[in-house]
């Protein structure tokens, strides 16, 4: 018999975001309409499953262009490049499919303008994230990358009354605020973007953790350890004193963290497919969480349009679901 009382809160938004919807309509199409082999740089999003999925169906996924041969059709990430990627596939005759997230196109934009009018960019993010690299690479010279208010701390600009700082799109609200309240500190005249950086997907999915986070026992979060968006859902959880565990799906979820738990929340990054998220809710369901309640924070209709030359019927598209 079910146990009384336990249940799931399944948040929502969860999962996939229109960037990466974008990105992975960009591969299956491009697959579809000139076959196999097409190369992808890395990885198209940040989910070992939809990068499976698409190897699957021919897509072949490689570090550097250096993998790829001359001439071939190469796909760049969601996640973008620097300048000097793209003048090397032009120099390779790659027949180039950019997928970068039209919100990371953004922050690129900007980092371009700055460096032009002269200021000392700041960077906030994480080394090492794909995103940022490619960021990093519009501006090297201009760019001073920041992760957290003891960096700001350490931090050294040439004019204080010409700083602007930009954000990695994926990021912690509440980490990144702490940071820009220090800049504000430091350099009060530092201007910051015309519109927030931070992707309107991470933004809600945090705020629908934070919103249940005080009635749940434990949160579980479905998504890859690179995922730097469902990282920082497990962080946005644990600050508001909660457990919280990232999976790349149910196979990956301890019975014992269920132990004594009677309401564990359900969320997805944005770049998790959701059937992983309906294996995790039978998953819970054996566990003897047998109550679904969907809480909806809030309603997203955000649609980007494909690349110039993958036009496509809707009826051909074969989204991971």
């Amino acid at each position: 018999m079910p146990e009384a009382g336990k249940r799931i809160l399944l948040l929502t938004p969860r999962g996939f975001c229109a960037g990466v919807v974008r990105a992975i309509d960009v591969v299956k199409i491009a697959l579809e309409l000139f076959g196999p082999p097409i190369y992808v740089r890395k990885e198209i999003v940040h989910n070992r499953h939809v990068v499976d999925e698409l190897r699957s169906a021919g897509a072949i996924f490689v570090e550097e262009l250096g993998q790829v041969p001359s001439g071939a059709r190469v796909i760049f990430s969601a996640h973008g490049v620097s300048p000097a990627v793209r003048t090397e596939a032009e120099e390779m005759g790659l027949q180039v499919i950019d997928a970068t997230c039209p919100l990371v196109t953004k922050v690129h934009f900007e980092a371009v303008k700055f460096a032009r009018l002269g200021y000392t960019i700041v960077l906030i993010g994480h080394k090492d994230h794909d995103e940022v690299i490619g960021t990093l690479g519009e501006a090297p010279e201009s760019t001073r990358l920041v992760s957290t208010v003891e960096d700001v701390d350490h931090l050294e600009v040439v004019d204080p009354a010409r700083v602007c700082y930009l954000t990695q799109t994926t990021l912690s609200l509440d980490e990144t605020r702490d940071v820009v309240a220090r800049l504000k500190e430091r350099f009060p005249e530092i201007h910051s973007p015309p519109a927030q950086d931070i992707c309107y997907a991470t933004e809600n999915r945090q705020m629908a953790v934070k919103a249940v986070a005080s009635t749940c026992d434990l949160l579980l979060v479905v998504g890859s350890q690179n995922s730097s968006n469902s990282r920082r859902l497990v962080e946005v959880c644990q600050r508001e004193g909660v457990p919280a565990y990232l999976i790349d799906d149910a196979t990956e979820a301890h019975p014992a963290w269920f132990e004594g738990a009677r309401t564990v929340a359900v969320t997805a990054g944005a770049s998790a497919p959701e059937n992983l998220v309906s294996s995790l809710i039978e998953f819970l369901k054996v566990q003897g969480f047998h109550t679904v309640e969907e809480i909806n924070i809030k309603d997203e209709d955000v649609r980007f349009s494909l690349p110039a030359g993958l036009e496509a019927p809707a009826s051909r598209l074969t989204i991971i679901a």
